[in-house]
């Protein structure tokens, strides 16, 4: 119980200052006799980072990780991969990193910044996302490279971009973006805003978007589905957390959480 001196030093009356000493000594020595009492939980910090299109899923885990483990304080950080891996590479502390696609995290493997082997643990298709209303009445990809067609694209650095890339590749196709982004949320955004008439993202950004965008499949998507993979950062500050968290992610409850969200199997 709390010690009150304010108050003990205050008392007028021989009634008060008894009571007061019998709480001052219930606290120096009766800790467990506040019956119920709990001491305070000494939190972990788990740093985790993660490609945009994770976001919704990763909080998700994050928020139900926690739940089961009060001392886990889960920080995530959300980004394009590439960005990840620089930030990575220039020593932010991180103890875990998902990336959308595989040639991003052998960057990260390639340079010693990873502990052991990735996992891989989820797949990811592109698809077209339109306004609701579809205003420029986009019905395939050949119409993305349509004049005066507003695509929004992500740069090709960013695993989004280079899986667009393929995808054009496979159906003989040059589109010319009004803009190049470096996340595929921020190309969701630029749809969903109407900045663009339509843009090039994963199926599950669709999914996730509560109707701000919908989705235009074409068949050309099946020769570029994305592989993510996640893997324990070499002298990571907590890792035994981010082990936690990797398990999680890999276990089924993780698996349950990434297919209800559209993702499908490594």
């Amino acid at each position: 119980m709390r010690r009150e001196s304010v108050w003990v030093k205050t008392a007028v009356t021989g009634v008060v200052l008894g009571t007061a000493m019998a709480l001052s000594a219930c606290s120096a020595s009766g800790q467990g006799a506040a019956a119920g009492s709990a001491s305070p939980v000494a939190k972990k910090t788990v740093i985790v980072f993660a490609a945009a299109s994770l976001k919704a899923t990763f909080t998700q885990m994050a928020d139900d990780l926690k739940k089961q483990h009060p001392e886990l304080d889960i920080k995530l950080n959300f980004a394009g991969s590439q960005d990840l891996v620089a930030q990575i590479k220039a020593g932010a502390p991180a103890d875990v990193v998902a990336t959308a696609d595989l040639a991003t995290m052998d960057k990260l493997t390639a340079n010693g910044s990873v502990d052991g082997t990735p996992q891989h643990f989820a797949s990811n298709t592109l698809t077209i996302a339109v306004p609701p209303s579809n205003p420029a009445n986009i019905g395939s990809l050949a119409d993305l490279a349509k004049p005066g067609t507003r695509t929004v694209l992500c740069a090709v650095q960013v695993p989004c971009g280079a899986a667009s890339q393929k995808v054009e590749k496979a159906a003989s196709l040059t589109i010319k973006p009004v803009s190049e982004e470096l996340s595929v949320s921020d190309v969701l955004g630029k749809v969903a805003s109407g900045e663009a008439d339509a843009g090039l993202v994963y199926k599950t950004d669709v999914q996730g978007s509560k109707g701000k965008v919908k989705g235009v499949d074409f068949p050309q998507s099946s020769s570029a589905v994305n592989t993510y993979a996640i893997g324990l950062v070499k002298g990571a500050p907590d890792a035994d957390g981010g082990r936690l968290f990797l398990s999680d992610v890999t276990g089924d409850s993780g698996q349950a959480v990434l297919a209800a969200a559209g993702f499908g199997k490594p």
